[in-house]
């Protein structure tokens, strides 16, 4: 068996000797690193400690908003920026993700509201002129209200007061809303004191709500007792004065108004009204002026007659004074005479007759009974007191109620017991003068023109024939007579010659009548001196003339 082989000898290895273990020593080098990432992490903890709250807004539309460059202004001045704008998960509106600066912290409660500011002209005027450069920006208004709110619904129009300005809201109430359009000024003695912020259908579609403004310190002329009417266009009116035109301002006319104001005959001072107090809206300043009827008597007229020009809200005048109107014209078949009559409904308002009376108490007292009133009615029936349908206007046709005494009207029974009470009527004076004429037409029909034509005709022949025989008689004078008539003008001319003759100047006649008259002038004179003579001594008619006694 061959011997195992033998490994080859290793040379002597070196052994290992344990060194100790030295301490890390820290390097200059690592001390700016550690300064960065300090001085960073207190800028981020710094900026997270300043960053302000973060909200979304919901826009209708984004037009001209833009993320990083669309900011939010308070009074002018930049609180936040837009940091993102996407769409709704509906995809109906615009949702904006804003950061606001930390200051603006306390501006966010639940009323705080924001809009949208651009370029835009309202009845108010126009707005957001300063946008056209610098592109759109959003407004933010603060409420008052104590609970904190993120998320905002953006307002579509921007607001015409803000929470900050003084002065109080009202609401109007009216049948329509006419031309109170959002922006429309409202007015207190023709001065410009607030505007109308809102306004809304009601629930019910029977009117309109409208809310408007009053700053301060105009609000406080707003009290319990003040009216407000439609200061729109130009109330135009015409009286015994002549052509009145009233308006509150230019302004109203081209855009509408809203005026008001206490009554002027007001009772005392009138306690301030409430914030949001709701008032009538009237048509016109006649109509809010007018003293509210208390009392009302309703009252029912039959007319067998047309009523064309006559409507709902017409006046009914006794001598000149309005003392009630129409409130409801209708149409009745009556059996009788078979015929259709129209009735119409009126209130009539005794206040306003008693105004008008020195002494009240004679007409419709307010303390009198049922039973003396319907006795007083009966009275004022029997004493001839009708309503007559009259026009008021000749060019519009527009008719209205006079109620009057007619004393030589035949007698109408009256009857108490209905409900309204029937007051008779009489017709106008058109209709009496339609039926003159008719009467006048029927009588002229009666004449018989035929026969009268026939007659005439009768008498003109008669006539022509008399005239030609005076033409024939006229001819046979003129032949007849003409030479008579020659010879007497010529006797005639010789007359009035010889007459001349004997009045001229030197001609006998002439000479022998001044002759005559110088002796009657003497006889005169002589006839003269004996009246005297026999005036001094009468005895001369009896003794004779005495003897002259001598010298």
């Amino acid at each position: 068996m061959a011997d195992a082989p033998r490994a080859p000898e290793l040379p002597d290895l070196p052994e290992a000797v344990a060194a100790p273990r030295r301490r890390w020593a820290p390097q200059l080098i690592w001390i700016i690193p550690i300064v960065a990432v300090l001085a960073g992490g207190w800028l981020a903890v710094k900026a997270i400690l300043e960053r302000g709250p973060t909200i979304t807004i919901s826009f209708k539309t984004g037009e001209g908003l833009e993320a990083g460059k669309t900011k939010i202004k308070y009074r002018d001045v930049d609180i936040g920026l837009v940091k993102e704008i996407a769409l709704s998960d509906d995809r109906k509106r615009v949702v904006a993700t804003a950061e606001l600066e930390k200051g603006a912290a306390d501006l966010l409660v639940e009323d705080t509201r924001f809009w949208a500011v651009r370029p835009r002209i309202t009845a108010g005027g126009v707005s957001g002129l300063g946008t056209l450069l610098s592109g759109p920006y959003i407004a933010v208004d603060p409420g008052h209200g104590k609970r904190a709110r993120r998320d905002f619904v953006a307002l579509d129009v921007p607001p015409i007061v803000t929470h900050e300005d003084p002065g109080r809201e009202f609401i109007l109430r009216a049948e329509d809303l006419g031309s109170h359009e959002v922006g429309v000024p409202v007015y207190f003695r023709r001065l410009q004191v607030g505007e109308v912020v809102t306004r809304e259908l009601d629930k019910d579609g029977k009117g309109v709500s409208i809310k408007i403004f009053v700053r301060a310190p105009f609000d406080q002329y707003v009290t319990t007792h003040t009216r407000f009417w439609n200061a729109s266009g130009v109330d135009v009116s015409l009286d015994a004065t002549g052509v009145r035109m009233q308006t509150e301002s230019l302004v109203s006319i081209l855009i509408g108004g809203i005026a008001f104001q206490a009554p002027p005959d007001g009772a005392g001072v009138a306690p301030a009204a409430d914030a949001n107090a709701v008032f009538n809206l009237f048509p016109t300043r006649e109509a809010a002026m007018k003293q509210p009827d208390l009392e009302i008597l309703p009252l029912v007229l039959v007319f067998r007659q047309s009523v064309r020009g006559l409507s709902v809200g017409a006046p009914v005048d006794f001598r000149g004074v309005t003392i009630g109107e129409v409130v409801r014209i209708g149409a009745e078949f009556d059996p009788k005479a078979f015929n259709f009559v129209q009735p119409v409904e009126i209130n009539l308002y005794p206040d306003r007759l008693r105004a008008h009376s020195r002494d009240s108490g004679t007409l419709l007292p307010p303390s009198a009974t049922q039973e003396e009133r319907l006795k007083r009615v009966q009275l004022f029936v029997d004493k001839g007191f009708r309503a007559q349908l009259r026009t008021g206007n000749l060019l519009t046709g527009q008719a209205y109620i006079a109620v009057d005494f007619f004393p030589d009207t035949p007698k109408v029974k009256f009857d108490p017991s209905k409900r309204p009470l029937e007051i008779p009527t009489i017709p106008g004076a058109f209709e009496e003068l339609e039926a003159t004429i008719a009467s006048v037409v029927k009588k002229l029909d009666r004449v018989q023109y035929e026969q009268i034509g026939a007659d005439l005709r009768k008498v003109m022949a008669t006539l022509d024939q008399t005239l030609k025989s005076a033409d024939v008689l006229a001819k046979r004078l003129g032949d007849d007579t003409t030479p008579e008539l020659n010879r007497t003008l010529e006797d005639a001319r010789r007359t009035l010659k010889s007459a001349e003759g004997a009045l001229a100047t030197e001609s006998p006649l002439q000479t022998d009548l001044r002759e005559t008259l110088r002796e009657l002038t003497r006889a005169a004179a002589s006839l003269r001196a004996l009246t005297d003579y026999l005036e001094r001594q009468p005895q001369s008619l009896i003794r004779g003339k005495p003897a002259e006694e001598p010298n």
